[in-house]
């Protein structure tokens, strides 16, 4: 077996990419989108027609309801290449609006279902900010279930795990480039603080029973993903799937409930004052959040300006 076919006996793959076309050859179960990956499909030719059609189907329609339109386009080509799920992104812009997070993650479950799409097929994909992590509260007790993004520290995987989130997806890459940065170290292997995050954040969640679910993502390489095979589900972008499937090495599982450390972790209560000062002591995840909302907030106003050129 390649190793991608042998990372799927420990692992849950999910493709990381709004390029549907792509994704059938790797066979993921499931499939994640965000802001940035829907703007770098619709500048395809293959992918201008569902922008278009988006477009002149709601002549009067704004701009935000366009986006949502299109996102649910979107998911479902990708859902008539997968078995599983998919991920769809709440704007960026309501990260810390609570109440304004579930009207939209409540409005797009509705396109999805008025499209013949069951809710239990999507993920409302939300920051884990302290008003969207009270969001994703709201909206699993309505059955929507949630996968938390942007998600860089401890703090914000406990709180996701308490307020009863489906799935959290902390970003290994991102957190690896913030230490490479900082440090000038090139990290390898276990060695990677991106990959020991999330180690940390799979024990802890093991160790106290929850039932949230771990997805790393914002992969750099196929060695942060080889170790964190046995991790609940890894969402890997199309270019590293290829290179997993071009490669015959041997991948052994690096976690697994049975083999968890649980001794040293201590369990640890959150309040908002607790929360918020906890992942203010995390410089990186603390900047990391930000920066990914504000990047995410770009590529939003970019596909706003492409809709705009086409009115």
């Amino acid at each position: 077996m390649n190793q991608l076919e042998q990372l799927k006996q420990f692992t849950t793959v999910v493709a990381d990419t709004g390029d549907f076309q792509s994704i059938q050859a790797y066979t993921p179960r499931d499939a994640t989108t965000n802001p940035s990956l829907i703007l770098k499909a619709v500048q395809k030719d293959e992918y201008k027609p569902l922008l278009e059609k988006a477009v002149r189907d709601r002549p009067d329609a704004s701009t935000g309801d366009i986006i949502d339109h299109l996102l649910i386009a979107f998911g479902q080509e990708i859902l008539k290449t997968i078995p599983g799920r998919v991920s769809t992104e709440v704007d960026a812009r309501l990260s810390f609006d609570t109440v304004a997070t579930v009207a939209k993650g409540r409005q797009l479950i509705a396109l999805y279902e008025q499209a013949g799409v069951a809710r239990e097929r999507v993920l409302i994909k939300i920051a884990a900010t302290w008003e969207g992590i009270r969001a994703a509260e709201i909206l699993e007790k309505d059955g929507i279930h949630c996968n938390m993004t942007l998600l860089f520290s401890l703090a914000q995987a406990i709180a996701c795990a308490e307020a009863g989130a489906k799935l959290i997806s902390p970003f290994v890459g991102r957190i690896y480039d913030w230490y490479k940065k900082s440090t000038g170290i090139d990290y390898e292997g276990a060695e990677d603080p991106g990959v020991q995050s999330v180690k940390r954040i799979y024990n802890y969640y093991r160790k106290f029973g929850y039932d949230t679910e771990v997805m790393g993502a914002s992969f750099r390489n196929t060695s942060q993903i080889l170790e964190l095979a046995g991790c609940d589900l890894l969402t890997i972008s199309p270019d590293l799937l290829q290179k997993l499937a071009d490669s015959d090495a041997p991948v052994a599982r690096k976690l697994s409930a049975d083999t968890a450390p649980g001794a040293s972790i201590v369990k640890i209560s959150l309040d908002e004052k607790d929360f918020r000062f906890m992942l203010n002591e995390d410089a990186m995840a603390t900047e990391k959040l930000a920066e990914g909302i504000r990047a995410f907030c770009v590529d939003s106003g970019k596909l706003k300006q492409m809709i705009a050129a086409l009115r």
